[in-house]
């Protein structure tokens, strides 16, 4: 499927840390064993945000989005174009995009909200929405 511009979705492969997560393997175990996970990071980052620890959640998520971002470039994104929801590969790169807005905002890093918000946005409203953003 394609955007109003023509520009193609970026589907996921499926996460290096999905099964073990599945198996209920604890988020920072599976950040260890797959630190390329998105997913792992931006778990971690979900549960410091609940805990009120704005700068660990910042840490985790800035990792989460990181390696979500190695990974839409692997598979072939151009820095453009929907990343759907409903691609569950794709939700560990967009909960951790939400995780730094969150987190951003909590520490007072304006800027870094707007623009994670309006990527967000951009990339998935239908996360955007189901993410509270």
């Amino acid at each position: 499927m394609t955007d109003l511009l023509g520009t193609p979705e970026t589907r996921l492969p499926v996460d290096p840390a999905d099964a073990a997560l599945k198996y209920r393997v604890a988020p920072i175990d599976a950040a260890k064993a797959c630190p390329a996970s998105s997913l792992a990071w931006a778990l971690l980052a979900e549960e410091a945000l609940a805990r009120g620890e704005a700068v660990t959640a910042y840490a985790y998520a800035r990792t989460g989005y990181h390696r979500g971002l190695d990974a839409l470039r692997r598979a072939g994104w151009r820095g453009q174009g929907p990343i759907p929801w409903s691609h569950e590969p794709n939700r560990g790169f967009l909960r951790a995009l939400a995780a730094l807005a969150y987190a951003a905002a909590a520490i007072g890093e304006e800027d870094e909200r707007v623009r994670c918000t309006e990527f967000l946005r951009a990339s998935s409203a239908e996360a955007a929405r189901d993410l509270g953003l």
